[in-house]
């Protein structure tokens, strides 16, 4: 018997390959692998002496990043968070010489439809939401030993959640009877707590999306990936990054407009660097998925693709 197989349609595909636009000898990095929908389509605009640098913290990521590099020899695979990608670049030799970087964010839609991942309460399963094994503990950990307080602040600030002590009330309350390891029953509890449900939307929406972020640190990896990725582009090199929640495209559009006006600090949030001036030039403004895209994949609905290119005097 063979196991679920699990699809996954790259969003925002021909905007990101007319971003990126890459010459047939670029050096491409994607730093985001997933299942590599957009590794792949940017593999065919490459020719025989272009690379592609796969970067995944997930295990299947990275296997499905094999098979790839297994097939063509232009593709190079590394293990790790996006946060790091300074460090794999430096190791390959390659800093100030990336001609393009992709940065995916959130999860792919193979990670969410797996029921053992733990990421949706759409199947019931463990509440693991690791996004790797770097992340540390799994969810469930995390819910059996948060106080009220920090639950609160992290359904508050991480999940934008109204409802964010209440909610932690209950989750403290049905803890007490019996540890909270499945998603199923996470969902039950918040949806009993949530005393306001909006139309078209689960009412645990906000809180497993806020647990995910805290569980894999992946505000701290947006900030010290966006830092990391500039360094490591070329003159003339370009950055895109795609981004699902306001939270996160937030520190996108705001790094992004510190460094074209030459601020090397990410407002209340410190970016290492030397402050030498504007490093990027932002191309355009925020795109979204057509109305065409979001009708054949839902899940486009969110996408919020934005682009920069580092300066040639950056460099």
């Amino acid at each position: 018997m063979t196991g679920p197989v699990y699809t996954h349609q790259p969003v925002m595909l021909e905007e990101v390959l007319e971003a990126l636009d890459p010459a047939p000898d670029a050096c491409i990095l994607d730093a985001t692998f997933g299942r590599g929908g957009h590794a792949r389509a940017l593999l065919a605009k490459l020719g025989p002496g272009g690379r592609l640098l796969a970067l995944d913290r997930d295990p299947e990521a990275i296997a499905a990043a094999e098979t790839l590099a297994a097939e063509d020899a232009r593709v190079e695979v590394v293990a790790g968070p996006f946060a790091e990608l300074a460090n794999v670049v430096g190791d390959l030799g390659l800093v100030g010489r990336v001609d393009g970087v992709l940065m995916d964010l959130g999860v792919s839609s193979p990670q969410l439809d797996d029921p053992t991942r733990g990421f949706s309460f759409q199947h019931d399963g463990p509440l693991d939401m690791r996004m790797g094994s770097d992340a540390g503990a799994p969810a469930a950990d995390w819910i059996a030993r948060a106080s009220l307080d920090e639950m609160t602040r992290v359904f508050r600030e991480l999940g934008e959640e109204r409802y964010a002590r209440r909610i932690a009330r209950g989750i403290e309350t049905a803890r007490a009877e019996a540890p909270i390891t499945t998603t199923g029953r996470l969902a039950e509890i918040v949806s009993a707590a949530h005393p306001a449900w909006e139309r078209d939307k689960h009412p645990a929406t906000r809180v497993f999306l806020a647990i995910r972020l805290h569980i894999n640190g992946e505000l701290d990896q947006v900030v010290a990936g966006l830092a990391a990725a500039v360094d490591v582009l070329a003159p003339g090199g370009r950055l895109a990054v795609i981004s699902f929640h306001s939270l996160e495209d937030r520190i996108v559009k705001r790094y992004l407009r510190d460094q074209e006006r030459g601020d090397p600090v990410l407002r209340s949030l410190p970016i290492p660097g030397d402050p030498s001036g504007a490093r990027l030039r932002r191309i355009g403004g925020a795109r979204r998925p057509t109305a065409a895209e979001v009708q054949a994949n839902p899940r486009a609905r969110s996408a919020t693709l934005r682009v920069a290119q580092r300066l040639e005097e950056a460099a």
